[in-house]
């Protein structure tokens, strides 16, 4: 499993904002864990359970907190970027097209996708 260094360097993040931190924290979440997730189950929602187990081998891969990678997941939740149901959590409808192509979707054109008025 393959997954991106979206952090960079430990001494870099602490001289960034609160901004820049929690744009960062999205993006791990995004890029490592939930959009490889929906492509893995080929839908466009997932359980909490699914994003569990996929969540945890991220961090043991990368040996990172589970409570750093919280908050993003929670940040793509205030966003809009992820919508929940009960139990199930679903990608915003603008994004399914990009699932059913299988498409490499980054962070920065998901957020683009998702807040463009049309």
């Amino acid at each position: 499993m393959l997954f991106q260094d979206a952090s960079g360097p430990k001494t870099e993040s602490s001289h960034k904002g609160k901004h820049a931190s929690s744009t960062q924290n999205r993006r791990m979440v995004w890029e490592n864990i939930i959009w490889p997730l929906i492509l893995d189950v080929n839908r466009s929602y997932f359980t909490l359970k699914e994003y569990h187990s996929k969540r945890d081998k991220f961090c043991k891969y990368r040996k990172i907190q589970s409570s750093k990678v919280a908050g993003g997941f929670v940040s793509l939740l205030v966003k809009g970027i992820l919508t929940r149901q009960k139990s199930i959590y679903s990608i915003h409808y603008r994004l399914i097209p990009y699932m059913r192509k299988k498409a490499s979707l980054e962070y920065g054109q998901a957020i683009r996708e998702v807040s463009t008025k049309r």
